[in-house]
């Protein structure tokens, strides 16, 4: 048994200042442990100093920030990674060599952590031994601006490592991605702006690492936010299971059982996350953020040499990792097999929906007539589709511009999960739907529950003018019926001057009326360019209740879909179904909330 040692030495040893040379900063791919390992204890000896970091290509734009390196190594972003079997002993020095500066370490400390600190002076070193303490998923940080992690995002902005604890005896074989967010004025294209840099180890997209695996791999990640804000992390095709999840000074770990099936979660500052997931479908994929700000292609530091392969409007920047599977030897991938249910979806314009802008809307047609040229709906129609039979959605494209449609959510074919050239195959990548044009898209849903289609080209622009619709998969044999199914879609647009926030395309909803008595299904989807907030059922000042018994349109097991106060803080590209069963209930609102601010409100009438 290990002795935990609670007291963390801050021994200051002066060195006399010199202002060393601008350094290099590699990206940390996090796969080789930093220190030295031996008898049981690890010996790290770090550096924080000043730099020269490419987050594009190494002979791309640079930013000059603060990071961590090894003594006599270089610096590195994110910086050296410490890693370390359960029961080690950690003995680490850290050395500030950034003159005129103070170091205020986070996280060199036993898990969990009670918050201790190195406060280290210019010039100076401090020493801190401990235990590594429980097994997981953490990181540490600093900062010479003496703020809180998130608010941390100028120069010491890249001051953070991840910090991981193995079991005793077993080391996972799993990658490690460390999220980075730099956010202050660099010159661009000659013209000097505030810009902020997203990245993924290091590296913004289309320079972040790529993965090649095979169908059936068991892959297991762990991701680490050590930036200043939120970041809804988002996997095409696929679901992963949410095996823990903490933060830089603690970690739980879950059971079996209490794994969660997503295919996105959000991560608030600070937070981290271990996950596994396995693919059963060849093709190129993607692992993004959802926050559209943080994936577009205007990130870009180069804008002159980068994504020359991309239209400006397919390109992607930022928090993106892409994926290539190889199909299982002998094996066919038939995107659907029997005849498709056949739908035709309209991509149009209506002017001056928001002020002088217009909107973008998808239209279902109905029947043989179509729709008016400019009959948009916002959010778009719902699509209605059955668990295991197959559809083919002809996507008409009347706009000026291109589009590509994105079925968030479902396990499909590669080539048809809507980024125009990524999904697909080498050889054989999905266009764009250009103007004019109209592209089939063609799948069989394999689960039923609440889904998401949305634009994934332009995204930001066209994503806030409308281009987001629900997609609904049902059981075999049941009919959707809307007096007990409701879709509720929490979007926004940005204005120069403010937000409008929207619920089902109005920023004052007409009220929700259930029946009494009866359990009725709350299909909730969040699907803004990018955000986070609290939805709460409630009854005057008081919650209500309800039964959470979906996430992402995976059904929970019955231990995990219980009742519960009816508040869920909900991100960018997640959804949530509710059952609530109403009783004689006077002024009941449904509410999106930051905090104590109403964003967004609409009446629930009980008859």
């Amino acid at each position: 048994m290990h002795m935990r040692l609670v007291v963390t030495v801050c021994a200051t040893v002066l060195v006399k200042p010199v202002a060393p040379p601008v350094s290099h900063i590699a990206a940390n791919d996090n796969t080789r442990p930093a220190g030295r390992l031996a008898g049981g204890v690890m010996t790290i000896r770090l550096e924080a100093r000043a730099g020269t970091w490419h987050p594009e290509a190494e002979d791309g734009p640079s930013l000059q920030v603060q990071a961590f390196g090894e003594w006599g190594g270089s610096l590195q972003v994110p910086g050296p990674m410490i890693r370390v079997p359960e029961g080690t002993v950690i003995d680490a020095r850290v050395r500030n060599a950034i003159p005129g500066a103070t170091l205020v370490v986070h996280g060199l400390a036993s898990r969990p952590d009670a918050g201790d600190s190195l406060v280290i002076g210019p010039g100076a070193v401090a020493e801190a031994r401990f235990t590594a303490g429980a097994p997981g998923t953490y990181f540490y940080w600093a900062t010479t601006t003496r703020v809180p992690l998130d608010k941390r995002r100028k120069v010491d902005s890249q001051l953070s490592g991840a910090f991981i604890v193995d079991p005793a005896g077993r080391r996972p074989d799993d990658r490690v991605f460390v999220l980075g967010v730099w956010l202050d004025s660099v010159v661009v294209g000659g013209v000097r702006e505030k810009r902020e840099v997203p990245t993924i180890n290091g590296k913004m997209f289309p320079y972040t690492e790529s993965f090649t695996y095979s169908v059936g791999d068991s892959i297991r990640w762990r991701v680490v936010n050590a930036s200043d804000r939120e970041h809804p992390m988002h996997l095409h095709g696929f679901y992963y299971r949410v095996e823990s999840r903490g933060d830089a000074a603690q970690d739980t770990v879950y059971a079996p059982p209490d794994q969660r099936a997503v295919v996105t979660e959000n991560l608030t500052s600070g937070a981290t996350m271990s996950l596994t997931w396995s693919p059963d479908r060849p093709g190129n994929w993607v692992f993004h953020c959802h926050i559209l700000f943080h994936v577009e292609g205007a990130l870009t530091l180069s804008p002159a040499t980068a994504h020359a392969a991309m239209s400006g409007m397919e390109a992607m920047s930022g928090l993106v990792i892409s994926l290539h599977v190889r199909p299982r030897s002998g094996r066919e991938y038939p995107a659907a097999i029997g005849t498709p249910k056949q739908l035709r979806l309209l991509v149009q314009e209506r002017p001056r929906v928001y002020r002088q802008e217009p909107g973008l809307g998808f239209v279902l047609q109905r029947g043989d007539v179509p729709p008016a040229p400019d009959s948009i709906d916002i959010p778009g129609s719902p699509i209605v589709v059955t668990r295991g039979e197959p559809v083919a959605i002809d996507v008409v494209n009347h706009l000026s511009e291109p589009v590509a449609v994105h079925w968030h959510g479902i396990e499909l074919t590669s080539y048809y999960d809507g980024v125009p050239g990524v999904s697909g195959e080498p050889g054989h990548l999905l266009p764009s739907i250009a103007a004019g044009d109209s592209f089939t898209a063609v799948y069989t849903p394999p689960r039923a529950g609440t889904f998401i289609y949305h634009t994934h080209i332009d995204d930001v622009r066209q994503m806030q003018s409308g281009l987001y619709g629900p997609l609904i998969v049902l059981p075999p044999g049941e009919r959707y019926d809307t007096l007990v199914n409701h879709i509720v879609v929490f979007s926004w647009h940005e204005y120069p001057d403010s937000l409008l926030v929207m619920l089902n395309g109005s920023a004052h909803p007409p009220p929700l009326v259930l029946a009494r008595g009866i359990p009725h299904r709350l299909r909730i989807i969040m699907i803004p360019p990018a955000g986070s907030a609290d939805l709460e059922l409630r009854q005057d000042t008081t919650l209500s209740s309800w039964r959470l018994v979906a996430k992402d349109g995976a059904d929970l097991p019955s231990h995990q879909a219980t009742v519960r106060p009816a508040r869920q803080t909900i991100s960018v590209g997640e959804t949530f179904d509710f059952e609530f069963t109403p009783a004689s209930q006077a002024g009941l609102r449904l509410e999106l909330r930051d905090g104590p601010v109403v964003l967004v409100s609409m009446p629930v009438l009980v008859r």
